[in-house]
């Protein structure tokens, strides 16, 4: 019994790990990390994420493990479909962001210098003024962590806590779970934000640009979600 529990738990981690690597997950952090322009803030976005998606999992899984509820098919495809609509949220919020903030100028250097052109963005410089006086703690992937924790494969797992014989073993799961999916999304962060970072600085228009293509990417997967959750799966039938 012992061993089936600690290859349980092991099991886990493994699966926390992987479960970072769902696309949802990637596409919806993918959208948030777009804003900043330091590698250790994208990095936070992830664990803050992790911390989100792991406490949605401790609140649920404790009604599982005391109540003994499972989750209907109904319940899990509503879960989905509040992920379909956060992608697609998320992508709207940064292709507002990019229409508003982005603007062409005229800029001379120098009574000898020719006129240029090139993008600047009043958005990112307020941004990128608040960051360097006060360092706030990030909030929205803490929401989105929560939301992702409650759907899709996440939700699965849930089913392994029925199995397990005592609901501190079952508790024992789910931070060993949340602390692979902390670790997987601190790593897949922090690797998403680097084409961003990189491009901040010297490559203004070439962040902009892709700064748009995640916008649209969040927008465009959350909508196929949300057909293929409302009308494939028959959601609202």
């Amino acid at each position: 019994m012992n061993s089936a529990i600690s290859l349980a738990v092991g099991l886990g981690f493994v699966l926390g790990l992987k479960h970072a690597l769902d696309a949802d997950h990637l596409i919806a952090v993918s959208t948030i990390v777009s804003e900043h322009k330091t590698i250790w803030r994208s990095a936070l976005v992830g664990v803050l994420w992790g911390i989100g998606h792991t406490l949605s999992l401790l609140v649920v899984g404790v009604f599982v493990l005391v109540l003994r509820l499972s989750i209907s098919p109904r319940m899990a495809l509503s879960m989905e479909f509040s992920v379909a609509l956060m992608l697609i949220l998320l992508g709207a919020n940064v292709l507002w962001k990019y229409r508003r903030g982005e603007h062409l100028h005229v800029h001379s250097h120098g009574q000898n210098s020719p006129l240029h052109l090139h993008f600047h963005s009043h958005v990112d410089a307020s941004e990128s003024s608040r960051s360097h006086h006060s360092v706030r703690m990030p909030k929205r992937p803490l929401w989105v962590g929560m939301v992702h924790g409650l759907a899709g494969s996440a939700a699965l797992t849930l089913l392994v806590l029925t199995t397990l014989p005592t609901a501190l073993s079952g508790l024992i799961y789910i931070l060993v779970f949340g602390l692979g999916s902390i670790g997987g999304m601190l790593l897949m962060s922090t690797a998403i934000s680097l084409p961003f970072v990189l491009t901040a600085q010297r490559f203004d228009r070439f962040n902009h640009h892709i700064r748009f293509a995640a916008g649209t990417l969040s927008a465009l997967f959350g909508g196929f979600l949300a057909y293929q959750i409302a009308f494939v799966e028959r959601l609202f039938r």
